[in-house]
């Protein structure tokens, strides 16, 4: 589309051809849409007879004021000024990245661009440049996730809490709230946090949790446990663990007499709410009912 379209269709200068090539543009239908908006603005009412008056008025004082009265082009010089200031931000802010969403009890598998697998937990977002993927393979997260990194250049998953970045590795990253947890499952990976650089070997883990910052080597495990229907705990605040009941069955969990900075280690079924709550509620030594998409949690002494 040439540069010079925009100006000559709000002047209707276009020819058949020139409109014809023009309404192919990627851009038309978001130009008619503004075009048509700016065409229900309404200018102030003018009193010609009025300001005649007072013009005459002021001759006839000796002290004159001119007065500029703009003409149809200028306006639609305004009005094209005004959709492209629109239309250009609209356009760079649309391409900037892929945003992809999971909801309450959802997961989903992503492919990026260099064959790289993810797999977003429930209640967790993932977005990403396309465009400028073979510049900088950076994605941001919030959320959790687990990823299968395709060798290459350096891989860099951005949070609010820190970066993690490897060359070609598998690892998961939970980043909730305050909450900023790193394991490592194969080669090795760098996190940046609190103005520190960690290395992270296959089998160890960095987290960040209740305001202190903990290194493991004792990662057993191949694969995050909920990438097989289960989610797995050690040493969480209870507000953590019910938080991530609630993303898992969309559900809402309120509870009575039950202190929510309690740790708790353990596990719970992704497929089984019972069975879920059960894991939770007997070694807390607590009580639960359901009700629709509700569940109350409280201690058995609670009246």
């Amino acid at each position: 589309m040439k540069e010079n379209y925009l100006a000559k269709w709000l002047n209707n200068e276009l020819s058949e051809a020139e409109l014809e090539e023009f309404r192919k543009s990627e851009a038309f239908s978001t130009y008619e849409l503004i075009a048509r908006a700016s065409a229900r603005l309404q200018a102030p009412e003018f009193d010609s007879e009025k300001a005649l008056n007072e013009l005459r008025a002021k001759r006839a004082s000796g002290s004159s004021k001119v007065i500029r009265m703009r003409t149809p082009g200028y306006w639609l010089k305004i009005a094209a000024a005004v959709i492209v200031l629109i239309a250009v931000p609209y356009f760079y802010i649309n391409s900037l990245s892929e945003r992809i969403q999971t909801d309450y009890a959802q997961r989903t598998e992503v492919q990026l661009p260099d064959a790289s697998e993810v797999i977003l937990n429930a209640g967790s977002s993932l977005s990403f440049s396309e465009k400028k993927w073979d510049e900088n393979r950076n994605v941001r997260l919030e959320g959790e996730a687990y990823f299968k990194v395709a060798k290459g250049k350096k891989f860099t998953v951005q949070t609010r809490q820190g970066d993690v970045t490897v060359l070609g590795t598998q690892f998961n990253v939970v980043q909730r709230d305050d909450i900023f947890i790193v394991r490592c499952y194969e080669g090795l990976v760098r996190v940046d946090h609190l103005d520190k650089n960690i290395e992270l070997p296959a089998g160890s883990s960095y987290r960040f949790v209740n305001g202190r910052a903990e290194q493991s080597d004792q990662l057993a495990a191949t694969a995050p446990s909920w990438i097989n229907e289960e989610s797995s705990f050690q040493s969480m605040p209870l507000s953590y663990v019910l938080g991530e009941l609630e993303r898992q069955y969309n559900i809402k969990v309120i509870t009575k007499n039950v202190d929510l900075q309690e740790v708790f280690t353990g596990t719970f079924s992704n497929t089984n709410l019972n069975l879920a709550l059960q894991s939770i509620s007997a070694p807390l030594q607590l009580e639960y009912s359901i009700n629709g998409n509700k569940v109350l949690l409280y201690a058995k002494n609670t009246p």
